[in-house]
């Protein structure tokens, strides 16, 4: 077995780089002894270095960005390969996890439990500083959170895609020390469930840091607001897999709440609200066509400054923030190198993976409001090079959204997209749905809390637009003129309402399971290729206990692509031990 030692505290490229720009003290961090090793009395001697600790942690972490998307959506219905394609991309897209090669370097954990390990030995040395009160208790809550949410996250991933892996909080120099099966045994799912929950409930500090926190600055436009892991959004999801519904919707208020009190109007009523579409200036990220010109398609805002598109290719702007709760960016100058180029750029990259045939006819399956027989997020997600779609949401910030072709063919940069507030309302929703709140989570798919709520034949809103409703199913979405409201949630507009598709109907006696129906399949036709997939339909098949939730979907694709292994994957993917990757330590070597 090939031993394979860890770099303590080894802080990569760009992350090197932005630490040093913005604290001073760490000139000397990156003065490395020839073979790259830094001693601990050299990394942890104050919040400057704790601070360059954390970054690097967050370098580290993109090292994992190529895995994430691939396990969450190759594997699943949304994405296939093209004829470019390696025979190893090809196994995870037929997901016959019985049939991967020894050697498939994208389903090996390594790198994974790499990120955990330097966590691990993050988290020790903090622990050290704080007895040495090289820091504040309050600094010390804050770093040591962040560090335990990303921890979390990493082994979340696991999880779901290995379903028994060991759970490790030592900080090891030898990561083959993790196949000691005797000192590390593996934990199911559920158990390593309730590890997660226990240790973050655990952490001191699930708030935003404030804007003077010495972790929170701008390098080369790159604003830090959205680096961090947001902790409660990481516990609204754990507490989703454990199926506490209330408790992950209190998390998922919280988040959606954050900004409720902080700066003006525009932060209250528009950050992780899913707003209205600003009908008259497009500037928005809704899906909207030219004032008075809705019946033609060719109006459609398709920009990367305006309308649902640019979300992924403006800049951190004010309304970029309303969407945005997890981003991290990429570097053309330093490693890791963006992988989604390779992977979805016809242009630059060797265009690897495309939509599948199911994502289009989701997408097309579905009908504007102005009367238009497709969902618009087909052509703001994807376009087409010659008869092949190409997957846009990531090479959208460098390529020009006509031809395709770089801007600049030595941007190499780009962002990971890890979490935004459309992904927020939709579990909010499973959760509220799954808790008895069916109307509500039909508020948040459909068109807006104020309409669900709303009687028409009032003229006074004092007692409507708002669900009565405890924490935290309380919503007040009041928007009158006599007397006047502008309540916070006024300008919220549902997830189909801010895409400008029709609503869906809601049979009352079947509701629970058609909403959570609909909400899987709005998360496909809104986030596709994003990282979610795949989980979204392990959760809910594990949920209902009925493994052809999955098992079909998988099918679905397979078969309109012709691939004859598709019965045969079907009945394997009926077993839910079949769902998991091998975890194996020398697959990839």
């Amino acid at each position: 077995m090939k031993t394979r030692k860890m770099k303590r505290t080894t802080i990569y490229g760009l992350y090197a780089a932005l630490a040093c720009l913005a604290f001073p003290s760490c000139s000397k961090f990156l003065e490395v002894e020839p073979e790259e090793v830094l001693v601990k009395e050299q990394m942890y001697r104050n919040i400057y270095d704790a601070d360059a600790a954390v970054i690097g942690i967050y370098g580290k972490l993109l090292s994992l960005a190529e895995q994430h998307v691939l396990w969450n959506e190759l594997r699943a219905d949304l994405l296939t390969v093209t004829n470019r394609a390696n025979p190893y991309l090809k196994e995870i897209n037929t997901n016959d996890v019985g049939a991967i090669s020894a050697d498939n370097p994208y389903v090996n954990p390594r790198k994974f439990y790499e990120v955990i390990l330097n966590c691990n030995d993050v988290l020790a040395n903090f622990q050290v500083m704080r007895a040495e009160n090289k820091f504040t208790p309050e600094e010390y809550n804050q770093r040591y959170s962040d560090i335990m949410a990303v921890r979390s996250w990493v082994y979340l991933q696991l999880g779901i895609h290995f379903g028994r892996v060991p759970y490790i909080t030592d900080p090891l120099e030898d990561t083959d020390a993790v196949l000691d099966k005797n000192k590390y045994p593996l934990l199911e799912f559920e158990q390593l469930l309730t590890k997660l929950i226990a240790d973050m409930e655990a952490v001191p500090y699930k708030q935003l840091y404030a804007d003077t926190e010495s972790l929170m600055y701008t390098v080369d436009g790159y604003i830090m607001e959205r680096f961090y892991i947001n902790k409660q959004a990481l516990l609204g999801d754990l507490h989703l897999w454990n199926n506490d519904y209330q408790k992950a919707a209190e998390y998922y208020k919280l988040v959606m709440t954050s900004y409720d009190n902080l700066g003006n109007d525009n932060y209250r009523y528009d950050r992780y609200k899913i707003k209205w579409s600003e009908v008259a200036s497009n500037d928005d990220i809704a899906v909207g066509y030219l004032r008075y010109r809705e019946q033609d398609v060719r109006t459609l805002i398709n920009s990367k400054t305006q309308g649902w598109r640019s979300m992924f290719s403006r800049s951190q702007d004010a309304l970029w923030h309303t969407e945005w709760v997890w981003s991290l960016p990429f570097s053309s100058s330093f490693s890791p190198q963006n992988p989604f180029i390779g992977l979805f750029s016809a242009s630059v990259g060797e265009h690897l993976l495309k939509p599948s045939q199911e994502s289009f006819d989701l997408w097309n399956s579905q009908t504007q409001r102005n009367g238009v027989p497709y969902d618009a997020r087909r052509d703001l997600s994807v376009s087409m090079v010659g008869e092949e779609g190409v997957v846009t949401k990531y090479t959208d910030e460098f390529s020009d959204i006509e031809t395709m072709l770089p801007i600049d063919q030595f941007q190499r940069g780009g962002k990971w997209h890890l979490y935004r507030a459309a992904k927020l309302h939709l579990r909010f929703a499973e959760a509220a749905n799954r808790d008895g709140h069916h109307k509500l989570a039909a508020a948040f798919l459909n068109g807006s809390i104020g309409s669900a709520y709303d009687d028409p034949s009032v003229t006074d809103k004092t007692d409507v637009m708002q669900t009565h409703l405890p924490f935290p199913y309380d919503f007040d979405a009041r928007n009158g003129n006599n007397p006047h409201f502008r309540a916070t949630w006024h300008r919220h507009a549902g997830l189909r309402g801010r895409a400008y598709v029709t609503e869906r109907e809601i049979n009352p006696a079947d509701s629970l399971l058609q909403v959570e129906d609909y909400l899987v399949e709005e998360a496909a036709l809104e986030m596709a290729f994003e990282g979610s997939r795949w989980e979204d339909l392990v959760r809910i098949a594990m949920r209902r206990n009925d493994p052809s939730f999955l098992a079909d979907k998988i099918y679905e694709k397979l078969s309109k692509e012709g691939n004859p292994q598709a019965d045969a994957v079907r009945s394997k993917l009926m077993n839910r031990a079949n769902w998991y990757l091998p975890f194996d330590w020398e697959v990839g070597e």
